[in-house]
């Protein structure tokens, strides 16, 4: 299947293997063959006529060791290619990328040599093999199809390899790549034809850090590699130009915490890189200045080294002219000022607006305790959102007046950039996934709503035998149905609804989920409806809580099940019950209808098909054992609900582990993950 998607690099790659063996040079290096001038490309095979070496050259490895990374980087970066641009054109970038940058860097070695420049003399009389030039250039090319920001991160990883490789290292094969990049990277807009993807008119804020950060650790890579494996570049040794051991630790020690810093616009970080980079620069402006007095007034200064010292400080200069082109990207204040300007209105404006506006049937969740804020600068609409992981986790759809929806995302995310984190929609419907997918966000089904019609309900046919059954049953056994606020109810019954929810959180072994899951406290509402089930001799059997769904002007239009409590020796079935019995309540109320809620992780419809949903199954199987989402969601369809997808919409996939990790806090935000994992292992043990 692999072979007949991707042709090109298949047979490449095969006959890369196929010649190794045949020609021992998987075990003996290519190199110390007396062949291998007449395999190797290079000035000295073109000067000597033999143009074939630009075919034969890229199928070989200099050493066997380096059949690894030659053959899988090519693996990757062409059959990347050519998944995204189709065999032909992967084709012709790739090998018309090989020839090209190996005819560049050979004919600008041939004007340099006779220069002075000892690098360029050296490097000319090199030979080399390998397909990476093509590669690299197919890549780079392939960049072009891919959405922003993975097209620029693609790109910055490129040119941070390629650039310290070729200002530090130096040899052929760099010169090779650096070309090669040079060549492919702007033009492949041009190349991809119909398959590149829309992008912005300029970089936004998240591409401004990408880049001050690539350039930040550009220049981190480049001292270690000059420490590491002092070579003689272009611009000299870097012997007498690489830090000491003491100084490089220090550098990382600072370094690291700024690009994390950088990565989420954090103010403090941006002053921090922006100081390292005027104190380089300004050292570099120093010696300089040294050198040029010696100059004028005779002295003596040793200027061994100085090429690359000056080279690396006009990087550091290029990256402070970067941080400060970007500032604007930076404006993140420090955690201590975030946390104390954290307060915002509270659930009384939340409730206020979604009477007026309406929203959808979760949208009562966001009045829920430990849910913050985003209110527009109008203040007519609001997202609730959990805080955690660096993640901004919203609850459902924007409560919003019609037509604004889209604005209020815009404005979320922009508020949670200028924050420093990301942005997501959690449980959100199809028409905020739609104000999303403008922004380029993605998304992914997490959970489906199952939605009951109440006009016209009877039940009546085969399909609500179980459903009859139960209402049947519960009159012959003298249990009653009451549509009550638990906040009203005597302690007697409060305190059998209390051991119902203990009884059931000791029978799972797992805690108690949060977030989109209510418990007692959130049934204790006095605008939540709860539905008892209890005998004759004031046995509670079961309960459920019920939660207004407000569809604008101060109406609601219909309820959402959220809390289901029985108890495991009463009335079996009591949920069929209390569901069938709320619906009839609820419908001679004049309610339209009743939501039963979506099972996170559980949904009906065809099997997954896109990695993250493949992760998501596999999720699902794994807490089915603790939670019984998918039991549940099998349960609910027996009232013959309307199926609604609920979706997470986030900016791109790299965002996915920190949602992830994120979510896992809003459902069990008193639970450490080492605790949880405890749990699993337990609850598997049994």
């Amino acid at each position: 299947m692999l072979r007949a998607r991707l042709p090109f690099t298949s047979t490449v790659t095969a006959a890369m293997l196929v010649l190794a063996v045949a020609t021992g040079a998987l075990w003996n290096a290519a190199e110390d063959r007396a062949a291998y001038p007449f395999i190797a490309y290079g000035l000295p095979s073109l000067e000597a006529g033999r143009w074939w070496t630009m075919l034969t050259g890229p199928f070989f490895a200099v050493i066997p060791w380096y059949y690894l990374p030659m053959v899988g980087s090519f693996a990757l970066f062409a059959g990347f290619a050519e998944w995204q641009l189709g065999t032909r054109r992967a084709m012709a970038v790739t090998i018309g990328g090989q020839i090209a940058s190996v005819l560049v860097a050979t004919q600008f070695l041939a004007l340099c040599r006779n220069s002075g420049w000892l690098w360029a003399e050296r490097v000319a009389g090199s030979l080399d093999v390998g397909f990476s030039g093509g590669a690299l250039a197919a890549v780079a090319v392939a960049s072009a199809t891919l959405r922003p920001p993975w097209a620029l991160r693609l790109r910055a990883g490129l040119c941070v390899y390629a650039g310290v490789a070729i200002v530090y290292v130096g040899t052929l094969a760099d010169l090779v790549h650096f070309f090669a990049l040079l060549l492919a990277i702007p033009l492949g807009k041009r190349l991809v034809g119909g398959r590149r993807a829309d992008g912005s008119s300029g970089p936004n804020l998240r591409e401004w850090r990408l880049l001050t950060v690539a350039g930040l650790l550009l220049l981190t890579v480049a001292e270690i590699v000059m420490f590491l494996v002092p070579g003689d570049g272009p611009f000299g040794s870097a012997e007498g130009v690489s830090l000491s051991a003491p100084e490089l630790a220090i550098l990382v020690v600072l370094v690291l915490p700024m690009l994390n810093g950088l990565r989420r616009g954090g103010r403090v970080a941006w002053r921090w890189a922006v100081a390292l980079s005027a104190f380089v620069t300004l050292q570099g402006l120093a010696v300089a200045t040294l050198v040029g007095l010696a100059d004028v007034f005779g002295g003596d200064y040793d200027t061994e080294g100085l090429p690359l010292f000056f080279v690396d400080n006009l990087l550091w200069t290029a990256e402070l002219g970067v941080l400060i082109a970007a500032r604007h990207a930076f404006r993140v204040p420090s955690r201590r000022r975030l946390r104390r300007h954290a307060q915002g209105p509270g659930p009384a404006l939340a409730r206020s607006l979604l009477g007026r506006h309406g929203g959808s049937t979760l949208s009562w969740m966001t009045t829920w305790p430990r849910n913050t804020y985003f209110v527009r600068e109008d203040g007519r609409s609001y997202l609730a959102y959990r805080r955690h992981a660096g993640v901004a986790v919203a609850l459902g759809d924007p409560i919003a007046p019609d037509g604004t929806a889209a604005a209020t995302v815009t404005e979320f995310t922009t508020m949670c950039e200028n924050s420093g984190l990301v942005p997501c929609v959690f449980s959100a419907t199809e028409a905020t996934v739609a104000a999303t997918r403008e922004l380029g966000w993605q998304h992914v089904q997490v959970a489906e709503d199952n939605v009951l019609d109440l006009d016209g309900l009877e039940f009546r046919g085969k399909a609500w035998q179980d459903v009859r059954s139960a209402l049947n049953k519960a009159a012959k056994q003298q249990i009653d149905f009451r549509l009550v606020r638990l906040a009203d109810q005597p302690e007697p019954i409060l305190a059998q609804v209390r051991a119902l929810s203990e009884e059931w959180i000791a029978d799972k072994g797992m805690p108690e989920m949060g977030f989109t899951l209510g418990g007692l406290d959130e049934a204790m509402d006095p605008a939540t409806r709860v539905g008892l089930a209890v005998d004759a001799e004031g046995t509670v059997h079961g309960v459920t809580s019920w939660l207004p769904v407000h569809t604008g002007a101060g109406k609601i239009g219909g309820w959402t099940l959220d809390v289901m409590r029985r108890s495991a020796h009463g009335f079996r079935p009591v949920m069929e019950f209390l569901i069938a019995s709320a619906c009839l309540a609820f419908r001679d109320e004049g309610a339209r209808f009743v939501s039963l809620s979506g099972a996170p992780l559980a949904r009906t419809g065809s099997g997954p098909a896109r990695p993250v949903d493949r992760v998501l199954e596999s999720l699902g199987r794994v807490m089915e054992p603790y939670y019984g989402f998918r039991s549940l969601h099998a349960f609910k369809a027996k009232f013959q609900p309307r199926h609604v997808p609920l979706y997470l919409a986030f900016r791109d996939e790299a965002d996915l582990p920190r949602i992830g990790l994120a979510l896992s806090r809003a459902y069990l935000p008193d639970v450490r993950l080492r605790e949880l994992a405890k749990l699993v292992s337990s609850s598997r043990a049994r």
